[in-house]
Parts: C-alpha cells; sequence; structure tokens
C-alpha cells in the first residue's frame, strides 16, 4: 500500500521566499491606527493599493522579497519522492503580476508546485486564501503573516503552519518555526509517520 501525499500550500512571500522585511512587521501592528488616516482605509483589514503610485509603492515594498528561501529545496526533494504535493497561494495582488510571474516561470522549472495561484482580482489575502486552502482541501498551509492566521486559523480544518520571526516568537502558537527548513522539516517528519 503506498503512502497518502501530504497536500500542502505555500505562501510566496516569507515563506518561499526569504523576505528580511517580514522580522519587522511588529512595526505595522504599532502603526495600525494611523494606517487609517494615512491610507484612508476603514473597512477591510488588509490595505488594497488603488492609486498608481500606491501600486508602485507596493511593487517597491514586495521586491523586499529577495531569493528563495532555505529550505525550498529540501520541499523540492519531497515532491519528487511523491511525498508531498504543494501548492503555491500568494495573497499577492493584481498589481504585482508581472513579478509574480516572473517567480513563478523560475518555479514552474523546477516543477515543484502542482499548481501555482496568485490573488489576481485583488480581493481580501485572508479570504483569497482561505477559500484556496478549502477548494484544494490541503492537509496543511504554511503563512508568514500572524494576522492572516488569526482571520483563517479557526475557519478551516487545514492546520495552518506559522513561519513566525524573533519579535513575534513569544506568542503562544502550536505549529511554529523560524524558518522554511524547519517548517519542511517538520512536514518530512509526518511524511515518514503516514499511513
Amino acid at each position: 500500500m503506498t503512502k497518502r501525499k501530504v497536500k500542502i500550500g505555500f505562501d510566496l512571500d516569507g515563506v518561499i521566499l526569504y523576505n528580511p522585511i517580514r522580522t519587522f512587521r511588529f512595526l505595522s501592528k504599532s502603526l495600525k491606527f494611523i494606517k487609517p488616516i494615512i491610507f484612508k482605509q476603514k473597512k477591510e483589514p488588509f490595505y488594497v493599493p488603488k492609486t498608481r503610485l500606491e501600486k508602485f509603492l507596493w511593487f517597491l515594498l514586495h521586491k523586499s522579497s529577495l531569493w528563495i528561501a532555505p529550505g525550498y529545496y529540501d520541499l523540492k526533494r519531497l515532491t519528487e519522492k511523491n511525498l508531498v504535493e504543494a501548492y503555491l497561494v500568494s495573497g499577492r495582488y493584481g498589481c504585482l503580476s508581472n513579478d509574480f510571474h516572473r517567480w513563478s516561470k523560475i518555479f514552474k522549472n523546477d516543477k515543484v508546485f502542482k499548481k501555482i495561484y496568485y490573488n489576481e482580482k485583488s480581493v481580501q489575502p485572508n479570504i483569497y486564501k482561505q477559500s484556496l486552502i478549502d477548494q484544494l482541501k490541503l492537509d496543511y498551509f504554511i503563512e508568514d503573516n500572524w494576522d492572516i492566521i488569526e482571520k483563517i486559523n479557526s475557519k478551516t480544518k487545514t492546520k495552518i503552519i506559522w513561519i513566525s520571526n524573533l519579535v513575534d516568537f513569544h506568542i503562544d502558537y502550536p505549529y511554529k518555526f523560524l524558518s522554511l527548513k524547519k517548517a519542511v522539516g517538520f512536514i518530512k517528519q509526518l511524511t515518514s509517520s503516514r499511513p
């Protein structure tokens, strides 16, 4: 009898792509009372850029996703051994499509992900991700944004793995790792014990 593959979704920025700026995510939380004034945003929890300038700034911000994170090639080995079925589910908005497609060509050549998705219609990222997580019936989803995890964790059966950082690591959470490499190590252990 062959083992069933573990179905896992991966966020892009801060998970598959190393992004040193995510360590400073706590700054955005400390500014949450100023955000509505600066961005004129009131109802939605995640800001969606609308003007040309905002979209350009969003593009620059995402250029901080510098390179493929350590642990990606460990994941590749798990997919090559047919132990894992991996999906890329990025919350990147439609205004970042060119940069997203540049990265997706690299991933398609590596044949790590069964399918690659991004938030082309620029809906709220927590809603977008939860919808795909449930549609794909994932066993696990790996995310680095604690705000997104808080919003979707109780609304799905999928276990959410958090790529945390040194500043937020004090938050009590059962599936928490400091790097993709450590999270993939956890997944590797799961594959060895799975029926």
